[in-house]
């Protein structure tokens, strides 16, 4: 006479489960409180559960084959709550899924398999994300780990702060490492990753206002200078980022863009421009050197201007309300406060703080920051080669 059949009612089954998910339960505890004699019953239950199918744990002794066929059979309101309770998995694993399904690449999916295969099984969750079981399976069997030439452009990306972009990545590479790829490839590799760089807002474009000079305009918007010391530009800007209202002036030379002078202020009046102009004309020959400004209360001030001719600097001014006149140095100014605060607005700076990080970044943009006209040198790279 053959082994007697295990029977187990529904209510023993759905405990189990409960049991099971409170994770405060071996497979022993659990078979001991509840009379169950072989683990493997736990197992399957919970295989149920995870894949939608409870409507199995009430089936009958001796019919397992016309359940497994599936709900065909059940009554509408069973094949109804099947329905509903299978909607209601998916739509929980749905909410683990980053942004769209047609964003999931091979990485995503393996990582958000291997966080919810000890909750569903994965049938139930390659169904739900829309991805083929066997499609997942051979993914895993792959390495996902970045090609050397995406190293390389990540390191890159991270040296640099995140502070170029793909065109700068390409020169790079051909520079240090005689890689040459081209640029679309660069940027796809960039975007993969998300190491793009920080995007500086888009200033909206201002009508130029009536020209009405208190000096000549001697640039007349020609930024290009033949030698150090030929052409300097200055101008003050906000620091709305610490306990109080700062504000930074500077003066940068057009040669090779490098900052000769900066400083910082709680006060935006005629001494902070008078100091910035002291530290930038010391230890420089600065005769005949043409110093452009807008038309600020501190550059028209009758200190500065006296300033200035003492040195020997001609003097030049923007046209009233037309920021492309001295546009190099407004967008320098920019250019700091987008890669070095704006990406950090929700984070609470103070005074020494601010002061610290425009220090540093000056150095970087001075001694490290590759600039593509200058074949990937920064500014003072720039002037030692050309000495």
């Amino acid at each position: 006479m053959g082994e007697k059949l295990n029977v187990y009612s529904e209510e023993i089954k759905r405990r189990a489960i409960e049991m099971k998910l409170s994770e405060k339960f071996t497979n022993q505890q659990i078979m001991e409180q509840l009379g169950i004699r072989n683990k493997t019953q736990i197992k399957r239950w919970m295989k149920w559960y995870r894949s939608g199918e409870e409507y199995r744990l009430s089936q009958p002794p001796g019919q397992p084959y016309y359940f497994r066929k599936g709900s065909e059979k059940l009554s509408e309101i069973d094949q109804l709550k099947k329905k509903v309770e299978y909607l209601e998995i998916k739509n929980e694993i749905l909410k683990k899924v980053p942004g769209n399904r047609e964003e999931l690449v091979p990485e995503i999916v393996l990582e958000l398999v291997e966080s919810l295969k000890n909750v569903y099984t994965v049938t139930m969750i390659c169904d739900c994300i829309g991805v083929a079981r066997a499609t997942y399976y051979r993914w895993a069997q792959k390495s996902w780990k970045p090609t050397e030439l995406e190293q390389q452009i990540i390191n890159i990306c991270k040296s640099l702060k995140f502070r170029v972009g793909h065109r700068m990545v390409k020169k790079l590479l051909k520079e240090d490492f005689h890689v040459k790829v081209n640029r679309n490839t660069v940027q796809r590799i960039i975007q993969k990753y998300n190491i793009q760089c920080r995007v500086k807002p888009k200033r909206k474009s201002k009508i130029a206002g009536v020209s009405r000079c208190i000096v000549p305009n001697l640039l007349e918007q020609n930024f290009k200078a033949d030698r150090l010391n030929q052409k300097w530009v200055t101008d003050i800007t906000y620091l709305p980022f610490g306990n109080s209202m700062m504000y930074l002036s500077t003066i940068m030379d057009l040669y090779n863009n490098e900052v000769v002078a900066y400083r910082i202020s709680d006060r935006q009046d005629k001494e902070l421009v008078l100091e910035t102009l002291r530290a930038a004309c010391n230890g420089r020959e600065t005769k005949n050197l043409i110093l452009h400004s807008d038309q600020g209360a501190q550059y028209t001030s009758y200190d500065f201007q006296n300033l200035a001719e003492e040195k020997g600097i001609i003097t030049s001014m923007s046209r009233k309300g037309n920021c492309f006149d001295n546009a190099v140095i407004e967008s320098f100014h920019s250019t700091i406060k987008s890669e070095e605060f704006y990406t950090h607005q929700k984070v609470r700076l103070t005074n020494s703080i601010v002061l610290e990080k425009i220090e540093s970044y000056m150095y970087y943009y001075n001694f490290i920051r590759p600039f593509a006209k200058f074949d990937c040198l920064s500014p003072v790279a720039f002037r030692a080669k050309v000495a």
